[in-house]
């Protein structure tokens, strides 16, 4: 009975080591656990800042959809990102469970084409990343597994004809491009963003930028290239009179397609008329030669207006307001006996006006505050935005001013009865701007660095 009391003692005894010793080994691995989850808890994160470009000859049809090759050469100008921009903040951390993206403070999917396009491009081109000061290492293979959050904000109106997808998706790949290393030249990552949002390749550029349409199929020689910086023609003003922010009923995608599909005189418009444009564009902004900068500027988005009305069923961009800016334009144009302002609007009823130097565009201002005054309840701080310098210009300090506007002597045999008060919502006073920046100050991130939540 002892031998047996014993043994059992001795079992007992030798399971206790046994339990406290599984204990011990739980308790290191529950600490290396903890140590490992610490270890993935990193996140870096990149801000960018990327301006909205205005074509003045356009881009409108492609010939391959999915690449987003377009049928015809486009000239634009980038304009200032301190008045229009996206800002992007993109952030990559192990603990990211899945791709995600925020515009405007609302999640949206990134299951789109365009989207899985521009990422798998950047993720193939991927280069290794060090964070020596957060001990961070992340090699480019790395990059296959990890997944990104990104957040976009638009300081003005989305899908309303301003380009707002170009500046999107320009800054989307830029922002990208520098957190995952990505060793190409400004050009190559225009080839990528093309395939985002086709205008969005011109946004990669500050000044004067060309999207050279390409021969090849694969669309490797599809590539903007910039023409001039900001500074060749630094006297021009560009004023944009938001006339609607609604989303537009047709988006140009479908519009395009359907207007390739349908439009004769589009046809005609890629094969005979740009190609000539293009040229003398190139000539006019080389030369500072506004006369011709406007004339053409005016008239090639007047076709592109055109080949939307011949589209079946034809689209309609542009509103009555639209109607008016141009013929308030076209008569002081033809008063003045040489082109003082330049309109072009793009696949939406927005109003771009570029202005031959600061006198003009305080001219042009008193003409459309004249014709479209606030509403009298408004303050003309929130009506003029951007650059408030040209109401000085115009001799223009608050409502009474306004309202005390004579009519532009063009008009004075035909003056309107009545005023479009409120038909157009503000006014955007703005210049030809820079390219991408990066914002190095991280308050301005969008992203809490934290959780990699929008702010």
């Amino acid at each position: 009975l002892y031998i047996i009391f014993f043994n059992k003692r001795q079992f007992s005894h030798s399971s206790l080591l046994s339990q406290i010793s599984l204990s011990q080994k739980n308790s290191e691995l529950s600490k290396l656990s903890t140590m490992a989850d610490e270890s993935q808890k990193w996140m870096l994160l990149v801000t960018a800042r990327t301006p909205t470009n205005i074509a003045v000859i356009k881009y409108w049809g492609k010939r391959d959809e999915k690449l987003i090759l377009p049928v015809n050469d486009s000239i634009s100008v980038t304009l200032d990102p301190d008045h229009l921009c996206t800002t992007t903040t993109v952030a990559v951390s192990p603990t990211f469970d899945y791709d995600r993206m925020w515009l405007n403070g609302k999640e949206i999917s990134l299951s789109g084409g365009r989207f899985q396009s521009c990422l798998r491009e950047l993720r193939s081109r991927a280069g290794d990343v060090e964070d020596k000061e957060k001990g961070i290492k992340i090699s480019k293979e790395d990059w296959g597994k990890l997944h990104i959050h990104i957040a976009s904000y638009n300081n003005f109106p989305t899908a309303a004809g301003l380009a707002s997808s170009a500046a999107g998706l320009a800054c989307f790949v830029f922002s990208l491009a520098k957190l995952m290393n990505v060793n190409e030249d400004q050009s190559k990552l225009s080839a990528i963003a093309r395939q985002g949002s086709g205008s969005a390749c011109r946004s990669l550029y500050g000044g004067f930028v060309k999207w050279i349409m390409g021969k090849e199929e694969n669309g490797s020689d599809s590539v903007a290239v910039q023409l001039a910086d900001e500074k060749h023609w630094d006297e021009l003003v560009i004023i944009v009179a938001v006339v609607s922010s609604r989303q537009k009923e047709t988006s140009s995608t479908s519009g395009m397609r359907e207007t390739v599909e349908t439009s004769l005189l589009l046809q005609h418009r890629a094969k005979e008329v740009v190609p000539k444009r293009i040229l003398k564009m190139e000539e006019a902004i080389r030369n500072r030669d506004f006369a011709s900068f406007a004339q053409l500027t005016c008239a090639d988005s007047n076709q592109f207006h055109a080949v939307c009305l011949d589209t079946s069923p034809p689209i309609f961009y542009m509103n009555d307001t639209s109607h008016r800016i141009i013929s308030l334009v076209e008569k002081w144009n033809r008063a003045e006996g040489t082109p003082q302002v330049a309109y072009t609007f793009d696949a939406g009823p927005n109003a771009v006006m570029i202005a031959r130097n600061r006198k003009v565009a305080g001219l042009l201002l008193q003409r459309l505050l004249y014709h479209f005054p606030p509403n009298t309840d408004a303050d003309l701080s929130s009506y003029i935005v951007g650059d408030k310098s040209i109401l000085q210009d115009a001799g223009l300090e608050g409502l009474k001013d306004v309202e005390a506007l004579p009519p532009p002597p063009e008009i004075k045999d035909n003056i309107p009865s009545q005023k479009s008060r409120g038909d157009v919502s503000y006014f955007i006073c703005t210049r030809p701007g820079k390219g991408p920046v990066y914002v190095s100050d991280e308050s301005h991130a969008l992203l809490n660095p934290e959780t990699g939540l929008p702010k």
